[in-house]
């Protein structure tokens, strides 16, 4: 048994010194700062989703201790709540198990977290984080209005004839101090997200994978109760100040997981379709633009449901059981 910790150790410390330079990287390379951030999840999720609680509570403790040594502890602090606690939480949740007889199913049955379950925590802690990230640079209409002003005379030095009126200006400061929440908050959920199905194709293709692979258009929707957070925070977008702001981040996250949501369910309704292939394309290319995103995350919020993975008890890998 110590043998096989001192290997789990092991493996926790590679995965964290490979999400350290990950991180690193995103610093050193701007332009693929985003792509190189979400990323640095993939080794927490890999080995979280093969190995365990272990190797991925190692492998964030590694990060983090680097990332403290490397930059500051406020920059592992940061790095610790936008990627590898999520990560790590994401793993822990994939591989909770229990028999299936505990809800009604089979007995030779075992249940396995929802992935809808999986999904809305992930929507809760990229909220948790953003707001985070708010309170942490002083977010706010005074911050979104430098930048905005900032922008505008860059515009006007290059062409003076492209200035704006101050009624316009003001208009795009109060719509840019929601939508970058919005955006932010979206975008990584969406990146996360990516990070957690590709890691989980990665560990089943090596035959590591606690949780077996399920069938994603078919249980990839979001939770009922996901809705109403969703109605939560378009209402408090319309109350002004700090609530507006936190609704926006809401909208944007939960959003965000409806839009997911949505895709399976394109997924699962173009099954066996001869137009299958074009239509999907159309929407993920036409997904950037507003009313295409709008259309598909109505699908997703038609569509909520908490479908539950079961497998046979002798596959099951994990001695995990849900809380």
């Amino acid at each position: 048994m110590k043998q096989v910790n001192r290997q789990l150790l092991l493996i926790g410390v590679i995965a964290g010194i490979t999400a350290t330079l990950l991180v690193l990287g995103a610093n050193a390379q701007p332009s693929f700062s985003s792509i190189l951030y979400a990323a640095s999840a993939l080794p927490v999720l890999i080995v979280g989703l093969g190995w365990g609680n272990v190797a991925s509570i190692t492998a964030i403790g590694t990060a983090a201790v680097l990332g403290a040594l490397a930059i500051s502890p406020l920059f592992a602090l940061a790095m610790a709540i936008f990627t590898l606690l999520p990560a790590g939480w994401l793993s822990h949740l994939a591989n909770l198990a229990r028999p299936a007889s505990e809800i009604g199913g089979p007995d030779d049955l075992v249940a396995w977290y929802p992935l809808s379950d999986i999904l809305l925590h992930l929507c809760g802690l990229v909220t948790l984080a953003v707001i985070f990230l708010g309170v942490m640079i002083g977010y706010g209409p005074d911050l979104t209005g430098q930048m905005v002003d900032m922008l505008i005379a860059s515009v006007n030095e290059r062409d003076p004839t492209l200035a704006a009126d101050p009624a316009s200006i003001e208009q795009v400061k109060r719509t840019m101090v929601l939508l970058l929440p919005i955006v932010q908050g979206g975008i990584w959920v969406l990146m996360l997200f990516a990070a957690y199905y590709i890691a989980m194709r990665v560990v089943n293709s090596s035959g590591r994978a606690l949780r077996p692979r399920e069938d994603f258009p078919s249980s990839l929707r979001m939770n009922r109760n996901a809705v109403y957070i969703f109605l939560a925070g378009i209402v408090a977008c319309f109350l002004g100040g700090v609530p507006a702001l936190i609704g926006a981040t809401i909208c944007g996250t939960f959003g965000a997981g409806f839009l997911l949501a949505g895709f399976g369910v394109l997924h699962l309704r173009t099954r066996g379709k001869d137009w299958r292939l074009p239509a999907l394309v159309l929407a993920y290319i036409s997904a950037p633009m507003i009313l295409p995103a709008f259309i598909i995350l109505v699908l997703g919020l038609a569509d909520t449901r908490r479908t539950v993975a079961l497998t046979p008890a002798r596959r099951a890998k994990t001695d995990q059981s849900e809380s």
